[in-house]
């Protein structure tokens, strides 16, 4: 039977992997439609900025009569801490009358599916964001028991880098109490590597864009399975609910 949907993504200004990880991706008859929220580099004044012209970029991407509406950016959607997410969709829906989700709130979905309650997390990002970001997790109850990152600050420079230094960061992370490995920034390339690591590993291995996809598809009412990125998109296992 065949499947057929509108995506509305939200990506970074400066992003310039988010959308082709989803092209590859991306069933068929599923397709994306992007409007783009300016930053350029990821520091928490930055990221906060971002919230700024929200509400008329989702408007205009409305008018393409997507099915949902995702904020496939990491840092922006958990940059206030517990239920920013949430808030964050709320307020996509609430100008738009469109269903909408955030990566953040797709990646607590995914921990629920899987049954994860502790990670090792890996990304791009500088100390201070990381710190941001592991917070948030635990705030919403899952471990962070490793953590490190990349400290690239200059998103187009997060963009540039070679989809191996996922590979090597998640190996560097990864310890016998983690459950599975968290790469987060949907501007660094992950997708290419994910089964690798998920093989060499033992265990799940969630990236941003990977759950953003994923997160988007499960808001739509797909079910199905998609090959070589990992077992979130091979099993498509549902959450067993919905968060918030």
């Amino acid at each position: 039977m065949s499947f057929s949907g509108r995506i509305g993504l939200l990506a970074p200004s400066s992003n310039t992997t988010v959308e082709p990880e989803f092209y590859r991706a991306l069933p068929q008859g599923v397709s994306l439609h992007t409007a783009r929220l300016p930053i350029t580099q990821v520091t928490p004044d930055s990221i906060g900025k971002m919230a700024d012209s929200l509400d008329v970029e989702s408007k205009l991407l409305a008018t393409a009569d997507v099915d949902v509406i995702i904020l496939g950016a990491t840092a922006p959607s958990f940059l206030k801490g517990l239920g920013y997410d949430r808030e964050v969709s709320e307020r996509i829906t609430r100008v738009t009358g469109k269903p909408a989700t955030t990566t953040s709130t797709a990646l607590l979905e995914a921990f629920k599916a899987l049954g994860i309650s502790r990670i090792a997390l890996g990304s791009a990002y500088s100390p201070e964001v990381n710190g941001i970001c592991a917070k948030f997790i635990e705030a919403n109850g899952i471990k962070v028991v490793a953590m490190d990152g990349l400290n690239v600050v200059d998103n187009l420079q997060i963009g540039r880098l070679d989809v191996q230094t996922a590979y090597d960061l998640g190996r560097k992370i990864d310890c016998p109490e983690a459950e599975a490995i968290v790469l987060a920034c949907t501007n660094w390339k992950s997708m290419a590597i994910i089964e690798r690591l998920e093989r060499d590993l033992g265990k799940p291995v969630l990236s941003t864009s990977q759950v953003s996809i994923w997160g988007a598809l499960k808001k739509i009412g797909f079910s199905g399975s998609i090959a070589g990125y990992g077992k979130l998109l091979r099993m498509f296992p549902q959450a067993t609910q919905k968060a918030g």
